[in-house]
């Protein structure tokens, strides 16, 4: 159980994710993909015919149900994605963008990328799994990348084999993965990169990857433990297991208005911090309301923040939403619409709630 009585710090949601390519060399079986169908093994469907899976062995986990009315493309560095960033973020006043896919390292000018959203005074993050990151994060950093998010699947060849497809369950091949997220991290140490690891731990089963993932990968690296909402109070429970074998101890709870996202932070007995994230119940009040979805099992993010998308016919998307893609909608009528201050209100009322609350 978390405590009550820690300090906490509330911030208002500066962040948009940006999808900039849907290819991966991963075939992860719980990948929703960002939302978007993959894109490989649908060129030749038309929209409602999109498939969860195809003959990559990648899975869209939300593609059979979400309502994608789009496939999305790589995301092309020049002047049109610095000006639909600017366009995006300047309605939403958010100060950085996270760079997510599919696997971003694979980007041909993802450090182009990098500098366009620099150039435009934003702050950029990514989420990797570091597959390619050795190669391309050193002009990542000289563009002005400020960290990197990597997904931590397995911390050995077989954890890592055991959530890929059946056809890629091959150690020597995961192997391979590992090596590279370990050369993508020490490139991050080495070029000034903040270098961040997430791990999901779906039960007490997860805890040698854990500790494993403390003691014998790199000391810089910030590891933050994510439940799993699928596996409910035996995620949670051994998240506590786990930081309490580690003499753990919580010293402040961080929260983000305007959307899901929650982390308490722990200090370990060598000085080290650990992070506890956990999704919150966050809906947009006019657009959740009457979803589906929207009720305490299957509504699985919540309101996440927005995404930008663009898509096989050239056009910029925004998501709100990955179990919901047919909520999503070109940057120009997201620009002009409804959803965008209703975003924008709900940062603000949650802001004002929760400092409120917090300060009492």
């Amino acid at each position: 159980m978390i405590p009550t009585d820690l300090p906490v710090h509330v911030e208002q949601d500066k962040t948009a994710r940006a999808k900039v390519l849907d290819a991966c060399g991963l075939t992860c079986t719980f990948c929703h993909n960002e939302g978007t169908p993959v894109a490989v093994d649908n060129r030749r469907r038309s929209v409602g015919d999109f498939t969860i899976a195809g003959p990559s062995g990648r899975i869209s986990i939300y593609a059979a149900t979400n309502g994608a009315k789009f496939l999305p493309a790589p995301m092309p560095a020049n002047e049109q994605f610095g000006h639909a960033l600017v366009a995006l973020c300047d309605a939403l006043r958010l100060t950085e963008v996270h760079l997510t896919g599919g696997e971003p390292t694979l980007h041909p000018t993802i450090a182009r990328l990098t500098k366009i959203a620099t150039g435009a005074g934003l702050r950029v993050g990514m989420t990797s799994n570091g597959e390619h990151g050795a190669e391309v994060l050193p002009d990542c950093a000289a563009a002005g990348l400020d960290r990197v998010n990597f997904s931590i699947f397995g911390t050995t060849a077989d954890e890592l084999a055991e959530t890929q497809h059946a056809r890629y369950r091959n150690p020597e091949r995961a192997q391979r993965k590992i090596d590279a997220l370990k050369r993508s991290i020490a490139v991050c140490e080495a070029h000034g990169v903040k270098a961040s690891a997430n791990i999901v731990v779906l039960d007490y089963s997860h805890a040698p990857r854990v500790h494993r993932l403390l003691d014998e990968y790199s000391p810089h690296l910030s590891v933050r433990l994510l439940n799993s909402l699928d596996h409910g109070p035996a995620s949670v429970e051994a998240i506590e297991r786990i930081l309490a074998e580690r003499g753990a101890v919580a010293e402040a709870h961080y929260i983000t208005a305007g959307v899901s996202g929650a982390r308490t932070a722990y200090r370990l007995p060598d000085g080290r911090r650990v992070y506890f994230k956990q999704i919150r119940r966050v809906r947009l009040p006019e657009t959740c309301a009457g979803c589906r979805f929207n009720n305490d099992t299957d509504c699985q993010e919540g309101f996440y923040g927005v995404r930008l998308y663009y898509d096989r016919n050239g056009r910029y998307q925004v998501g709100v939403c990955i179990q919901r893609m047919d909520l999503s909608m070109t940057l120009d009528d997201f620009l002009t619409g409804p959803v965008l201050p209703e975003v924008l209100a709900l940062r603000e009322v949650e802001y004002d709630r929760l400092t409120r609350r917090h300060a009492a």
